[in-house]
């Protein structure tokens, strides 16, 4: 297939590109930008007029609730989702039954992934045997059946030593360890912010403290061990200042929020809105406003979906009964592009934070269209307005906080390897 995408308007900040150009690809690459390569003939032309044209979209957090619980989603449904939201490349989460913690199954997943010719899927294998943050894994092998990096979920790592035996592990071979802050004593039994709200609803509270002060112990003993750390969905205001110093400090430290957490606070909760129960919590507006701005500055580096499906049953209970999470792939484009045109940023800088920056946390080449590189591409409509509504949603998962909402900002193509994977 020899495809010519035709007058859309260039974003790629990995090559610092935003022009309005045409693109070439055959053989699932990219072979031309701006002027056609010699010999060039194409057998399929998408007009791309008034339309962005970026590198596919990097997800950093996806549940895609296989193996084990397929009930709630399966691997076909998530990554029709995936596509359908212009991501062509998502690292999964260990929290299946089983976790990722045998070199077999992460091999099956892979496998599983590829036959379905759609995104790219990025294991991250289970840190800690079952996830029971007793023994390591084998990380080593895992790594050789296709895991990129090793992380807990959200499970807790309660023993401190474990910890740092794993970060060492680590550090000796260059893994990527990946881990949310959240003491587990601490936050025992809380579903919602300790604020006004929670207090007000008769909600049992998680506070800001049991972030940061798991947050300081992990990043202690990264600087202890020189292990890679990676941050998943911070939360709020002294957490971002935490990331802030230790960045400053040179220690090798990256760090994610969810599409979620950028625009909702505790206020959201309402009364009882079950689609607002998350993990972690939504916090205050002021933890809401440092997210923000931690993203301005750099101190946060990526925005992720933190995508979790949830049956109807599971979100139809009372707030503090009800399963946390929200479905999130076809949504991340969208909640990206309100806070750049909230926060008066440019295109390039909002699309940068779900494209090549989390690419360079997951180490894959991706994010950008260079020459020679894979045709992976995201084509989408930024001025026009949708709906979202359980039917126009691909994902399983139909719960979510911005059910009824319109968002700004549609996919109408992916492409991966050259290949239309979703024609919106």
């Amino acid at each position: 297939m020899k495809l010519l995408i035709k007058s859309g308007r260039v974003v790629d900040p990995g090559n610092g590109i935003d022009a309005v150009m045409d693109v070439f690809v055959a053989a699932g690459k990219i072979v031309g930008m701006d002027s056609i390569p010699d010999g060039f003939h194409a057998n399929r032309e998408i007009n791309a007029k008034d339309l962005v044209v970026c590198p596919g979209l990097v997800d950093l957090s996806a549940r895609l609730r296989e193996p084990g619980f397929e009930y709630k989603a399966t691997l076909e449904s998530e990554m029709e989702a995936a596509v359908a939201g212009g991501i062509t490349s998502l690292a999964c989460s260990p929290d299946t039954d089983p976790p990722l913690d045998e070199p077999g199954l992460v091999e099956m997943l892979k496998h599983r992934a590829r036959s379905l010719n759609q995104a790219h899927l990025y294991p991250i294998g289970a840190l800690t045997q079952g996830l029971k943050g007793e023994r390591l894994t084998e990380m080593a092998e895992l790594r050789d059946a296709g895991c990129v990096a090793f992380g807990q979920s959200d499970m807790p790592l309660t023993n401190a030593r474990v910890m740092m035996h794993a970060m060492q592990y680590a550090s000796t071979f260059g893994f990527g360890v990946w881990l949310r802050p959240q003491d587990a004593s601490l936050a025992d039994g809380g579903v919602a912010h300790d604020g006004e709200v929670a207090t007000r609803l008769g909600l049992p509270a998680v506070s800001v403290c049991a972030e940061t002060v798991a947050l300081s112990n992990i990043i202690l003993i990264a600087r202890e061990t020189g292990a890679t750390v990676h941050l998943c969905r911070i939360s709020s205001a002294e957490g971002v200042a935490m990331v802030r110093a230790a960045k400053q400090q040179g220690l090798p430290v990256t760090c994610d929020v969810t599409a979620n957490h950028i625009h909702l606070s505790e206020m959201d909760i309402g009364f009882f809105d079950s689609n607002c129960h998350l993990v972690p919590p939504l916090r205050g507006l002021s933890d809401r406003n440092a997210l923000r701005a931690g993203l301005l500055d750099g101190t946060i580096d990526a925005i992720c979906s933190d995508h979790t499906p949830v049956d109807d049953d599971a979100k139809l209970l009372p707030f503090g009964e009800a399963e946390p999470g929200a479905t999130g792939l076809e949504l991340l484009l969208p909640l990206t592009l309100k806070w750049a045109m909230e926060m008066k940023i440019p295109l390039a800088a909002a699309v940068a934070r779900i494209t090549v920056e989390p690419a360079q946390i997951l180490g894959i080449d991706a994010g950008h269209l260079s020459l020679g590189a894979a045709a992976d591409m995201c084509i989408f409509d930024p001025d026009q307005y949708w709906k979202v509504e359980a039917a126009a949603l691909k994902s399983q998962g139909k719960n979510t906080p911005f059910l009824g909402m319109e968002l700004q900002g549609r996919v109408k193509y992916t492409l991966v390897h050259g290949n239309v994977v979703h024609q919106g």
